[in-house]
């Protein structure tokens, strides 16, 4: 019986130095993989260590096996997919420069590159000043392509994601049952350029198919699969131009009806869906309302779901919930401490947000995590500082519902 409010968070957590740098010398050959896998394994310790001492109910490996180049971590959710899918060709594009202009039209969404989002345009000055603090800064990414068809090449590295976070719990005993592994959603992995096949919709389920091999080796080691799907939000403000609203509601079904193919043998249990409005730190003036997709997310047959709750510009979303019945068997996640602020939420504040959910759907039915992951967008003090005052609000929250 749940008598208290459990508390996560969506994944990425700040990296070391050390296995910044362990991560740059693989990539470019000059250490072996398995030096890198006793950098990672020592890293992964302590994340996980970290988070079981802080008192976080639900916690991962911070996501440090998904590996990417450069000094900054940010894009490690994504570009992890480019040495696991196969039927994808690099190309010398770097996709954060990438001026390319799409412009979609009724029935036909196309996404256009990040330069020409509908946000970056709205706040241009802003986001061209190298001082506004618009953080848009990383290093140089390629932008692979699909060119043949989309196969799952990463059961190495799946397995030795499992295999690090399943060493780092035992050492702290905390259970797999309260684990969880982050894994990129099917839409998410189709947002690069299709070569391959003849249809959007073709290409999402096929990206579904690659990759259930992995959602399968996650749950099979006794975790939670989390499918980060920030494109089910996120991608409005990357089609020009605005879209409407049904369109864009169609184009998430083919989204939601792959991952919910690719997950139909898993457990519902070990399976909750990240869903956001991207993690840069911008206006974000042309988010879609939560409530204009929600119907539409609820049809993901997951055990639960993750979303902002805290950002400036969707926190008041709450009363969606107010609307909207939870499935049966479900749980939400929502964020109540947010990552695109260095101001560190107070507990009270934190306990108050948890509440609010609390009583639309019910206690038992929440529990309390971030808006989004947090490594690679707030310095590491603050990060940890962030996930403290998480777990402090949700003590709060539980002694004023469960007494």
């Amino acid at each position: 019986m749940v008598n208290k409010i459990r508390t996560t968070h969506v994944g990425s957590l700040p990296r070391t130095p050390e296995l910044l740098e362990a991560n740059k010398t693989f990539a470019a050959g000059e250490i072996t993989r398995e030096k890198f896998l006793e950098i990672l394994q020592n890293s992964v310790d302590e994340v996980v260590a970290r988070q079981h001492n802080l008192g976080l109910d639900i916690i991962n490996e911070g996501e440090y096996g998904h590996i990417t180049s450069g000094a900054v971590d940010y894009g490690a959710w994504w570009n992890y997919t480019f040495t696991r899918l196969g039927g994808l060709t690099m190309t010398d594009t770097d996709r954060w420069a990438n001026a390319e202009v799409v412009r979609s039209t009724p029935g036909n969404i196309k996404l256009t590159s990040f330069p020409d989002r509908r946000d970056r345009a709205a706040f241009n000055e802003a986001y061209e000043d190298p001082e506004s603090g618009i953080f848009t800064g990383r290093a140089k990414v390629g932008n692979p392509e699909f060119t043949g068809p989309v196969t799952y090449i990463g059961q190495q590295e799946v397995d030795a994601d499992v295999d690090l976070l399943t060493k780092a719990l035992d050492k702290v005993g905390h259970n797999r049952s309260d684990a969880f592994v982050a894994a990129i959603a099917p839409g998410s992995a189709a947002r690069l350029a299709n070569k391959a096949y003849d249809t959007d919709e073709e290409l999402v389920q096929a990206c579904g198919q690659a990759l259930s091999h992995e959602y399968k080796a996650i749950t099979d080691a006794g975790f939670t699969v989390q499918f980060d799907a920030p494109d089910l939000a996120e991608a409005w403000d990357q089609i020009n131009p605005e879209p409407t609203v049904a369109d864009y509601q169609a184009w998430i079904r083919i989204r939601i009806d792959a991952l919910n193919d690719a997950i139909k043998d898993l457990p519902k249990e070990q399976t909750r869906l990240h869903i956001c409005w991207g993690s840069w730190h911008g206006p974000h003036t042309t988010d879609i309302p939560f409530g204009d997709i929600i119907d539409e997310v609820l049809r993901a047959e997951v055990g639960g779901f993750t979303f902002e709750g805290s950002s400036p510009r969707h926190a008041h979303e709450w009363r969606v919930w107010q609307d909207h019945q939870l499935p049966a068997g479900s749980l939400i996640y929502p964020g109540v401490v947010c990552h695109s602020t260095n101001v560190v939420e107070h507990p009270q504040l934190v306990a108050d947000r948890i509440t609010r959910f609390a009583e639309v759907v019910g206690p038992e039915n929440v529990v309390a995590s971030t808006d989004c992951g947090l490594g690679g967008r707030l310095h590491h003090q603050i990060a940890w500082a962030k996930l403290e005052s998480l777990v402090k609000g949700a003590e709060i929250a539980s002694k004023q519902l469960f007494g």
